[in-house]
């Protein structure tokens, strides 16, 4: 069973008012690794800009859950989403101009490998969508032409040491099947900066997500529910009560994966900065 479809599956079951959304949302930032890495980086960087009217990019918006994050961490933002699905846009701008936020978030159709906002955004965000292009670099230089001066660029990926929710099961069965269709396997530190740097940005700092604590995580967090899923729709059932157990365990271990250093990892946290 793969991740994505139930995913999709979950997210059309909470999609049904814009509470449950939120609560889907809620429980994709308690649940999701990336999504703590992600956060402690977009807190960070805030804290230099707070009250500001910032111009803000979310490359591959997919169901909107980090766009609505920074919506909340940055009330006085301007936020736009691109993804190449237009369905999510659609259901996006319908979602958040229900909630009220239809005047400074909205949602673009956009392919990464043309996108072109000169100047435009002080952030950009992408979260697990490189590894799904082929013209990585064209982004990258996409990204740098499309940051004001002194903007910065976070990205969330996989690793070349396991590959994004895979991780370093590939040994095990149906484990490529696990996650949707990736043109690579992951970056290296190395690869991923020398990019970056190619294309024009500077003060790059890559650091392994996903380390030790973070496979014990995922692997309560993510896979076996899932697996559970995968083999009975009962355990939609029994979810709750399992996680009532691993949840807490989970939580910790993902405290020590985000303030820890790793000396490797299945996924990369990548900042990088466009000269001044």
């Amino acid at each position: 069973m793969q991740y994505d479809p139930i995913k999709r599956v979950l997210g059309k079951a909470f999609n049904r008012t814009p509470f449950l959304r939120k609560v889907f949302y809620s429980l994709l930032d308690m649940l999701l690794l990336r999504a703590w890495h992600v956060s402690r980086e977009l807190k960070k960087w805030g804290k230099s800009h707070t009250g500001k009217e910032l111009k803000i990019l979310d490359a591959g918006s997919g169901f909107g859950q980090y766009t609505y994050r920074m919506s909340q961490l940055f009330p006085k933002a301007q936020i736009k989403g691109v993804d190449v699905k237009e369905e999510q846009i659609a259901d996006c701008n319908q979602f958040f101009s229900r909630i009220g936020k239809g005047e400074r978030v909205h949602f673009a159709e956009a392919d990464l490998t043309k996108f072109d906002e000169p100047e435009t955004y002080d952030l950009i965000l992408s979260v697990d969508v490189m590894e799904h292009i082929l013209e990585d670099e064209q982004v990258f230089r996409n990204f740098n032409a499309s940051l004001k001066p002194g903007g910065v660029l976070f990205i969330s990926t996989p690793s070349d040491q396991g590959g994004s929710d895979s991780h370093d099961h590939d040994h095990e069965e149906d484990a490529h099947g696990f996650i949707d269709e990736h043109v690579r396997d992951g970056y290296g530190v190395t690869d991923i900066r020398e990019k970056l740097e190619r294309a024009g940005f500077t003060n790059i700092d890559v650091r392994y997500t996903y380390g030790a604590p973070g496979k014990i995580s995922w692997r309560l967090s993510m896979k076996y529910p899932i697996q559970m899923l995968g083999a009975s729709k009962i355990f939609f059932v029994v979810l709750p009560f399992y996680y009532l157990v691993a949840y807490p365990v989970s939580a910790l271990l993902n405290y020590f994966d985000v303030h820890g250093k790793h000396e490797t990892g299945t996924g990369l946290m990548v900042k990088a900065e466009k000269p001044a």
